[in-house]
This record gives structure tokens, C-alpha cells and sequence, in this order.
């Protein structure tokens, strides 16, 4: 067994793993922790497939800024003292099954295509370099990535709007 496969091994069982711990942790500030280091696990992926630019924007953006504004938001709200919500009796049969239903799809399909996977390619020089990176993204996907931002934009405003008190005349 290779150094590779045993890393890629390794790396899954912190990944399912950490996801499994952000589902059932009843804390949200440990659900929250659980997310950052399935972040991390993924960003070593990314690491090993040769795409350093990527990995260091999954770690920077995800588990930097995007999870420092969730913890920020539950420590705002008090989330974490919060009670669960009862649950309808239908949810949990209905989670259960098309969990199943998807693993049992995965096998099927790991299992028919067993002989039919492709073989890896080689990766070309300069791969996810910041450079070309950015010169796909603002040459071929520029109006993409401007509705996008827009996008975000707008859903900003509204999470403001939405949050914000009423202000008493």
C-alpha cells in the first residue's frame, strides 16, 4: 500500500468523521468546530491533487471567514442554548430511508462500475495557480461571476433587512 492511498485513507476518516460529529453534536459551537476541521481535511485534498491556490481559498474562506461568521452568529443569538425543535414524526423515517436509498445507490454503482473507472490523468503544469485561475475567471467566466456577486450582494442586504429591528416611533 502506497504512502498515497494510506494519506487518502486517513484524510476520509477525519473527513466522515467530522462530518458525522458536526450532525449529531447538540452543541452549535461544536458542530461549528466539527465543519472547520472538514474544511481542513478537504483543503489537504486539495493539497494532493496539486491545486494549492484552492486549497489555501477553501481554508481561508470557509473555515476562515465563513465559519468566524457563523460562530459569530451564534454567539450573537445564543443558538447554542437554544432547545431543539420537535420534530414531525414523519422526519426521521423519511431521513432514514433516503439515507438507505443512497448508500444503497453508491454501492450499486461502485459495484456494476467496478472495471469502468478512469484512470487517473496526468495533471498539467501550473494547475489551479493563482494566475490562471484568475484569468479563466475574469476572461471566459466574467459575467458569471459578476451575477454572482450581485447575487450575494443582495442576499446581504436582505439577511440585514430581515435581522434588523423595528424601530418604536
Amino acid at each position: 500500500m502506497s504512502i498515497d492511498i494510506i494519506l487518502f485513507l486517513g484524510l476520509a476518516v477525519v473527513a466522515i468523521l467530522s462530518a458525522a460529529g458536526m450532525l449529531f453534536s447538540r452543541n452549535a459551537i461544536y458542530s461549528a468546530l466539527f465543519l472547520i476541521i472538514n474544511f481542513s481535511a478537504i483543503a489537504v485534498y486539495y493539497l494532493i491533487l496539486g491545486a494549492p491556490f484552492i486549497a489555501l481559498t477553501q481554508i481561508t474562506v470557509y473555515a476562515g471567514a465563513i465559519m468566524v461568521l457563523f460562530i459569530f452568529v451564534i454567539m450573537l443569538l445564543g443558538a447554542e442554548q437554544t432547545g431543539r425543535t420537535p420534530a414531525s414524526w414523519w422526519m426521521r423515517p423519511l431521513g432514514m430511508g433516503l439515507g438507505a436509498l443512497l448508500i444503497l445507490e453508491s454501492l450499486y454503482l461502485i459495484f456494476t462500475h467496478l472495471h469502468s473507472f478512469p484512470q487517473p490523468i496526468e495533471i498539467i503544469d501550473g494547475f489551479g495557480n493563482p494566475g490562471q485561475v484568475g484569468e479563466i475567471l475574469f476572461d471566459k467566466y466574467v459575467l458569471p461571476f459578476e451575477i454572482i456577486s450581485l447575487l450575494l450582494l443582495v442576499a446581504m442586504i436582505g439577511a440585514i433587512v430581515l435581522t434588523k429591528k423595528k424601530m418604536k416611533r
